[in-house]
């Protein structure tokens, strides 16, 4: 019989040890157990999502595509994948990289490439909508054989910013419609419900002119760097690159069939010859060269010709600052009705300010008239005791007398216009 091996030899120790470190149960052969209930997760980041391309005809599809598969399609970096995230919350961004435009606004969030937009495959409303919208949209230009001024990138860029626009536009008028009743409301009925109430409206309206500030902002930032703008012109680039390609193609068959031309065995191979060969493949490719630089740069002096974003943007812009002016004027409808509050609950505690010195003055008068009934309470002997008629003469006089000291209180009071009379 042959030797069993040993399970806690010098061979199967290290292994042993080291999945014992990491927390996977061995067995005796020192192998992980694939029957492990959590063996086959996948590290976060590299599971593959559901994704809806829409292409330039209008037609989408469902695509399942990991981290990795983007990042190489688009030619993205992973910190642009992250504002597609579900699971985190950023704020809104258009980034325009070199092959794709990156956009994160609302709950819209996809990548716009020259040939198509890969949009998350979600339930959302807003996604949904966005979808048909946009299928629509091109299907009807390609039936209708419409020719629009606008490249692909810029028609999905522009239904994004159609819809978070009226997505936040409706937002405002729903808050509009909920805020006005409620303030009319405390206006006349202070009461803690309505503040509470108001309370909790004004922590939306913060909240909602935080993303509508955001998106103007972001829109802002575009309209004022140049350079940007020019890196989202994504089909002109696409349409440079091919050109360019072409032409070096070209140059590479000319070279390649110029080397490989026919040449008779008979006739004798001339150094002269073979040297002004070389010298035409070096004034060709230094050709290219220069064909390329210009070329590259008459892209750049065509990327400045951004007038057409510009003016997708400022449109744009213009409904969004139309939006953030309604908050602020919102907002100062709050303003305004607390101050209005402030200055009733101003009034309410001057009053009671005025009814306390009030009080205080008679609560003075009425200790004088005490002080006077504990004079004539001590027991003293005075002959004032044993006439009758003086018990009346005693009350009428302090009577007056206080009557006419309280009278002077309200008299000093008119006189410094602590409350009016």
């Amino acid at each position: 019989m042959g030797e069993q091996p040993d399970p806690f030899s010098a061979s199967t120790l290290p292994d042993f040890i080291s999945s014992q470190k990491i927390g996977r149960p061995v067995t005796l052969e020192g192998q992980s157990n694939r029957g492990h209930p959590y063996s086959g997760l996948k590290k976060r980041g590299q599971s593959s999502r559901s994704w809806v391309k829409i292409d330039e005809n209008g037609n989408s599809t469902v695509l399942e595509l990991d981290k990795a598969t983007i990042m190489k399609r688009c030619s993205l970096p992973s910190r642009d994948l992250r504002l597609l995230d579900p699971l985190f919350i950023y704020p809104s961004s258009i980034l325009g990289r070199e092959r794709a435009i990156v956009v994160s606004l609302e709950k819209i969030r996809c990548i716009i490439t020259a040939e198509e937009v890969i949009l998350m495959n979600a339930r959302d409303a807003s996604v949904v909508q966005y979808q048909s919208e946009l299928c629509k949209r091109l299907q009807s230009n390609q039936n209708l054989n419409l020719k629009d001024d606008l490249p692909f990138e810029f028609k999905a860029l522009e239904l994004v910013l159609e819809l978070s626009c009226l997505s936040l536009d409706a937002q405002v008028n729903e808050l509009e419609m909920e805020v006005y009743p409620v303030l009319d409301e405390l206006a006349t009925n202070i009461s803690t419900l309505n503040l509470e109430h108001v309370r909790r409206l004004k922590g939306r309206l913060l909240a909602l002119t935080q993303k509508v500030q955001k998106v103007c902002d972001e829109i802002e930032h575009l309209m004022d760097d140049d350079d940007d703008m020019a890196e989202m012109y994504l089909t002109e680039k696409k349409e440079r690159s091919e050109a360019h390609a072409s032409v070096e193609l070209d140059d590479n068959l000319d070279d390649d069939f110029g080397s490989s031309g026919i040449v008779s065995k008979s006739a004798p191979v001339s150094p002269v010859g073979s040297t002004s060969g070389n010298l035409g493949k070096l004034q060709r490719a230094f050709s290219s060269v220069v064909g390329s630089h210009r070329s590259l740069l008459s892209s750049s002096s065509s990327g400045e010709n951004i007038d057409q974003l510009e003016m997708l943007l400022e449109a744009y812009f213009v409904v969004v600052d139309n939006t953030l002016s309604k908050l602020s004027s919102l907002k100062e409808y709050i303003d305004d009705t607390e101050d209005l509050i402030n200055i009733k609950l101003g009034n309410v505690q001057n009053q009671l300010i005025q009814f306390q010195l009030l009080l205080t003055a008679a609560t003075f008068v009425a200790a004088i008239f005490a002080a006077v009934t504990a004079v004539f309470g001590m027991n003293l002997q005075d002959s004032v005791f044993k006439d009758p008629t003086m018990f009346q003469w005693v009350l009428l006089v302090t009577g007056i007398g206080c009557g006419l000291l309280y009278f002077g209180f309200v008299l000093y009071f008119k006189h410094k216009k602590v409350f009016p009379l």
